[in-house]
């Protein structure tokens, strides 16, 4: 039987993330892969049962890597590919990829895993799952409206790594670091950059101490970078820590790790977040194609453990800006027990342009959507608002306005109904379905 991770609580947090952590073995033993023998807790499937693909893809570029290497999520991140020299091993660059490498050098950020690596085309550079993860020279096209910060999270930032923007609620940035970088991501103004140092003790304690004197936040979302690459120590004294504040009622994960690394949700991981139930997750998946045994293993065991799953998705320009390639992601979400939740207007980070679509795109994929599938198999479908104003939900015209006291709707196929309402009011009466409560749920 696997051993419990340490009840850490009334410990200093540990002194090390997973990256240092992996760069002092390295340095130390030449072998960074070393890391994975410490403990079986550390591996994700110890039988090895995965994919036949991704196994295909280790024995061609890895060889003589065991299965239990390949499946131990601290030998994925050791072994990220983070450079142009790495990245020409496995995929034949288009023109577009390679010119933004000699633009910017291995200085432009770059990080991903084996496994995902593993998933994409190498010899079709519009796969969708390339197109996330890959820099091409779009990005280097400033567009306008764009901007680093363009939710202005800095302005909203009491102390370092929090973000107070909704009276009981807190984003908590609790890492910059991410196995993956996506190629559109809101923060990519702090992934990647190891100077920033957000998951130093002394910001998260900035942070715990801002929470434990606001007894109106009753809801923390642990986000980055990604808090699931933090090791098993850290995250527990973390989840611990907020535990005890008294008024904190929910804490919610955000993270991409059960796509790019479900190798890292071991039996362990999961023992130790089930510890500080009620505990909430929200994974972004992208597109069909991420849904792979290995991912459906890491979903099935989290939501086995009772923890409550939701899927938050970025619309992307030749991803997945179509509502056929959407509902197969959704459908096979929901399947897994994930409850899809938000999809996200592309939000205008500078060198994104290429990835948005138009409004109306999403309009049209959300009333594909509508009435054709689940209800809950439906996302909100938000834009999160420049400077500052929150996601605002926006939404087909399904209400056509009042005639006397009958308010005329429309249904999915387009036809009409009547709803006699009482006492319209004039207020009812101009209201559409575009409007947005003054509040909604942090991301």
């Amino acid at each position: 039987m696997e051993k419990e991770s340490p009840l850490v609580e009334d410990r200093e947090p540990p002194g090390h993330g997973i990256v240092s952590a992996l760069k002092n073995v390295a340095a130390h033993t030449g072998h960074p892969c070393i890391a994975s023998r410490r403990t079986s807790s550390l591996v994700f499937n110890k039988s090895a049962n995965f994919s036949t693909k991704s196994w295909q893809f280790c024995r061609e570029f890895f060889p003589g890597t065991s299965k239990e290497e390949w499946n131990d999520w601290r030998w994925q991140v050791a072994h990220a590919i983070t450079s142009f020299h790495e990245l020409h091993r496995f995929l034949n660059l288009s023109s577009g990829e390679r010119e933004i490498f000699l633009m910017n050098g291995d200085h432009f950020p770059l990080q991903i895993t084996p496994y995902y690596l593993g998933l994409i085309d190498p010899d079709d550079c519009r796969d969708p799952l390339r197109r996330c993860v890959i820099p091409t020279i779009q990005e280097a096209a400033r567009r306008p409206g764009e901007s680093e910060d363009p939710l202005h999270e800095e302005h909203d930032s009491p102390v370092p790594g929090l973000v107070h923007r909704y009276p009981d609620r807190v984003l908590f940035l609790v890492t910059d670091f991410c196995s993956t970088y996506c190629r559109y991501c809101t923060r990519s103004r702090l992934v990647g950059k190891e100077h920033h140092g957000q998951s130093s003790r002394e910001r998260w304690q900035m942070a715990i101490d801002y929470i434990e004197r606001t007894p109106r936040i009753r809801d923390v979302l642990i986000s980055g970078g990604d808090p699931l690459t933090l090791d098993d120590d850290r995250l527990s004294w973390l989840l611990a820590r907020l535990r005890r504040i008294p008024h904190v009622e929910i804490i919610r994960i955000g993270t991409k790790v059960p796509v790019v690394l479900p190798q890292r949700i071991t039996p362990s991981l999961v023992r130790l977040i089930r510890r500080h139930h009620p505990v909430w997750m929200s994974i972004h998946f992208t597109h069909p194609a991420e849904i792979t045994k290995e991912a459906k293993e890491a979903c099935t065991r989290l939501a086995d453990a009772g923890i409550p799953l939701l899927s938050q998705t970025v619309l992307l320009k030749g991803v997945n800006d179509n509502t056929e390639v959407l509902r197969r992601l959704f459908h096979e979400l929901v399947k897994l027990r994930v409850r899809p939740y938000y999809l996200y207007q592309c939000d205008p980070i500078v060198g994104s342009g290429h990835f948005r679509t138009s409004v109306t795109t999403g309009l049209d994929i959300i009333a594909g959507l509508r009435g054709y599938t689940s209800g809950f198999a439906v996302p909100l479908y938000v834009i999160d608002a420049p400077g500052g104003g929150g996601k605002i939900p926006i939404m087909p015209s399904y209400q056509q306005g009042y005639e006397g006291h009958d308010l005329v709707l429309k249904n999915h196929e387009g036809k009409t109904y009547r709803y006699h309402d009482e006492e319209p009011s004039p207020k009812r009466e101009s209201a559409t379905q575009t409007d947005s409560p003054r509040e909604s749920p942090l991301r």
